[in-house]
């Protein structure tokens, strides 16, 4: 789950793509919105605790996620915010190399730090990373993480939260090739026919396994050719000549729809329902914006929940964890941003926009912290709602230092590169 760009409060009138980058922490300008920040903070917190839950709370787990699954809760939460604001953030510069360059230093410097010491720990003998790399070559495994499309390539995640950085790059560059086409507007469309499609491949008589790309043509060689695939879609797609601009953007985008459904590691219908739900957060920001109705949105959100419950109904059984779990949390987590959007233009508490603010920190860091806690004191066959609540007391304050020292300064060289382009 990668961290979203604030955005300003949207106009009453329709946005220009001209109009400028978005407001930053500290920055002239209109505020943060504290209702993404507040929504951000909740994901993360409850991703958090899902995680560790597996080490203090298990009994108290065990109860819970058959009723409601707290992690794709947190997760499909995140999946609306991105939906909601990375197109306004691509569409407000009016430039793709800039966004480029603004997501890059945005989310690499806190993923390099993590992974970095997840395999400090692992050479320790701190954090057992398993048999799940055994025999992978370590090229292989490097490359696929550095396109951050590790989820996708055959590859396990040395931080297992990283799956949900696969599907936000998936769908960066399916919003860049809308973009770059012109058909950016079209994101109710986009959210419907991703929806149906879910709600057509979890009744189809013959669906592609997990990583059928892989299995098909050996982990490697897709390695290497979406990687070359991925630098090609970005380069060109960023170039300022159109006759390599809109080759390139259309790459990436067509990559993200080959890779999603076809070499993901989630059910096919659960990639397409992620695209899907992540458009939908799209259309509503739209909708606010005035440029299309709120009709229209609340249709995309029926059909997309309709397609998405159907779905899992349909495959449940499949699946990774319970269906009434993940339905619950589905329908919860478009509540829960349905609820906070009508309130947005209310006064957050400033706990929960200040968690907003290292959501991604949290997010990223509390792997780490669970593996050095499963390393010194083990985990509980009893529920320990000390050690839970004394774990979040460590991991908080972790997270606001890495926030302070990894990934503001990220931020601050990403938007010095992007001013001294800009200057040349």
């Amino acid at each position: 789950m990668e961290p979203a760009p604030p955005v300003p409060r949207p106009p009453s009138h329709r946005p220009s793509p001209a109009s400028g980058p978005p407001a930053s922490p500290g920055s002239a300008g209109p505020p943060r919105l504290g209702w993404l920040d507040a929504l951000r903070g909740i994901a993360a917190l409850l991703v958090a605790v899902d995680h560790s839950s597996y080490a203090f709370m298990a009994e108290f787990r065990g109860q819970l996620m058959p009723q409601l699954n707290i992690g794709r809760y947190g997760v499909m939460v995140f999946f609306l915010v991105s939906g909601y604001v990375i197109p306004a953030s691509l569409e407000r510069r009016g430039c793709v190399r800039t966004f480029w360059i603004g997501r890059a230093f945005r989310v690499y410097p806190l993923w390099a730090a993590v992974v970095g010491s997840v395999l400090a720990l692992d050479l320790l003998g701190v954090a057992h990373l398993g048999a799940r790399f055994d025999g992978r070559n370590p090229v292989t495994v490097a490359v696929a993480h550095v396109t951050l499309l590790q989820e996708l390539l055959g590859t396990p995640s040395v931080v297992l939260v990283l799956w949900t950085l696969s599907y936000e790059l998936a769908f960066y560059l399916l919003v860049v090739a809308l973009f770059t086409v012109r058909l950016h507007r079209r994101s109710a469309t986009v959210a419907v026919a991703l929806g149906a499609l879910a709600a057509v491949s979890a009744t189809a008589a013959f669906v592609p396994q997990a990583s059928a790309l892989s299995s098909a043509v050996g982990t490697g060689p897709l390695v290497a050719l979406t990687a070359t695939a991925l630098v090609f879609a970005v380069l060109c797609g960023s170039s300022t000549t159109s006759a390599l601009r809109v080759p390139g953007a259309v790459a990436g985008g067509v990559l993200a729809l080959v890779l999603v459904p076809f070499n993901g590691t989630v059910p096919l219908w659960e990639g397409l329902v992620i695209l899907a739900v992540i458009f939908l957060g799209t259309a509503v920001r739209r909708a606010e914006g005035g440029e299309i109705t709120w009709p229209c949105a609340a249709r995309t959100a029926a059909v997309v929940l309709i397609c998405a419950v159907g779905s899992a109904y349909e495959h449940g059984a499949a699946a990774h964890f319970a269906r009434r779990g993940w339905i619950a949390a589905f329908l919860l987590a478009v509540l829960t941003f349905g609820v906070a959007l009508a309130l947005r233009r209310r006064r957050f508490p400033r706990a929960l926009t200040w968690l907003g603010t290292v959501s991604y920190s949290v997010y990223l860091v509390h792997p780490a912290l669970l593996a050095v806690s499963d390393s010194v004191i083990g985990r509980y066959r009893r529920d320990s709602p000390v050690l839970e609540a004394a774990f979040l007391a460590v991991l908080l304050p972790l997270a606001a230092l890495t926030h302070r020292l990894v990934e503001v300064p990220g931020q601050a060289r990403g938007r010095e590169r992007i001013r001294r382009m800009r200057s040349t």
